[in-house]
């Protein structure tokens, strides 16, 4: 083929690589330096396979003329025995006519010497070096944000799983990470809490999550200024996600109000969250260090009448009149294990008239084992307790 025919190919395949190279840089946000150095060892790569494993060939990415320069240098002999490294002179004179044997020649290499495949190759390996430089961005940018709330836009929705773009990067929402009311669409705006972010995943390697408690938190930040500002503390968050969920919380300003600033002006905070939690129900409690009124504060809207604490057993047996029992305990027992949950004590609820029917009992107990002759006081009292 002809110097003038193969020039446009040349040309064509210079520009490919370039032009792969400069969107790479544009829509990945990759150094251009880390671009150059890989896919000079991808051409190396190539011109080796093309030439031999132990080729010197020498690639340089020419920064004034945007081309690529390959050399191929070898060593001129009578006869050739490795191609890759030497010549024979009577092939080196077709090149430089005046070359002696001992001489090196330099030879120019094309990219159409190297042929589609080695091409080819060689992008696949500008590529794969693109994406391992990716996943480090992400880490590096994400690894420290760990627990923070992120927005973003849902590109895909797959077997259960959202993948939801951020920025320059995309992260997704596995199925137990979700709240289960949500339904989400592509395009569709999304809040979530990063737990995680892998660097060893195969897919996306930041990983979000609407059920964490810890996205409640967020919330509240988001929407009560005071809380951002520490002013207001949640001490804890118990939650069953999508559900019902309850919050402690403490004001460090003895003029706010800590559950006033957390509701708003006719609940216009709480809502808020409410409905970015897809109607969760959420109880905000007075944070308190005395155990019986924290508990019994948690159990609301139930009417507390009585609580005991049992400090061995970290329990507290709580008496609620007759027709508050069940609203104490809530559906399938809800408001008493959150309550439980926040509070971190066991708790024990009883009824008023059941309570009163334990308490005639134990009486009469204590009268019969009093009365027995025999018994010592402390036989006696071993067997009433």
């Amino acid at each position: 083929m002809n110097t003038l025919a193969r020039e446009p190919q040349v040309k064509n395949m210079n520009y490919e690589l370039m032009e792969a190279m400069a969107q790479i840089a544009r829509e990945k946000s990759v150094d251009k330096a880390i671009l150059v150095e890989t896919l000079e060892a991808g051409l190396l790569s190539a011109g080796r396979k093309r030439f031999g494993p132990n080729a010197n060939i020498e690639v340089r990415f020419d920064e004034g003329s945007g081309r690529i320069v390959m050399r191929l240098k070898r060593s001129v002999v009578e006869d050739a025995d490795d191609l890759g490294l030497q010549v024979d002179l009577a092939e080196a004179r077709t090149i430089e006519p005046d070359i002696e044997i001992g001489q090196e020649l330099v030879q120019e290499l094309s990219l159409e010497e190297l042929g589609r495949n080695a091409i080819a190759a060689a992008k696949q390996v500008l590529v794969q070096r693109v994406r391992e430089a990716e996943r480090e961005r992400i880490y590096e940018d994400y690894h420290d944000r760990v627990g923070e709330m992120v927005r973003g836009t849902v590109q895909q929705v797959d077997r259960g799983n959202i993948y939801v773009k951020l920025d320059r990067s995309e992260a997704i929402l596995p199925p137990r990470e979700q709240i289960a009311r949500d339904r989400y669409h592509q395009g569709d705006h999304i809040k979530a809490f990063i737990i995680a972010v892998d660097k060893l995943a195969r897919g996306p390697q930041i990983i979000l999550s609407r059920t964490h408690p810890e996205f409640l938190r967020r919330l509240f930040e988001a929407e009560v200024p005071e809380v951002a500002e520490k002013i207001i503390e949640l001490k804890g968050i118990a939650r069953e996600p999508g559900s019902r969920a309850k919050v402690s919380v403490l004001s460090n300003d003895d003029k706010i109000d800590a559950v006033g600033a957390c509701v708003g002006i006719k609940g216009s905070r709480v809502q808020a969250i409410v409905r970015e939690l897809g109607g969760e129900k959420i109880d905000i409690v007075p944070f308190s260090q005395d155990p019986v009124v924290f508990v019994t504060r948690s159990l609301s809207p139930a009417k507390v009448l009585e609580a005991q604490v049992v400090e061995a057993d970290q329990k507290i047996l709580v008496t609620v009149a007759d027709d508050h029992l069940s609203l104490a305990n809530g559906k399938g027992g809800q408001n008493a294990r959150l309550s439980a949950k926040l509070t971190g004590w066991k708790i024990d609820l009883i009824s008023k008239s059941a309570r009163e029917r334990q308490r005639e009992f134990e009486r009469k107990v204590r009268i019969a084992i009093e009365e027995l002759q025999r018994a010592g006081p402390k036989l006696r009292e071993k067997l009433i307790r």
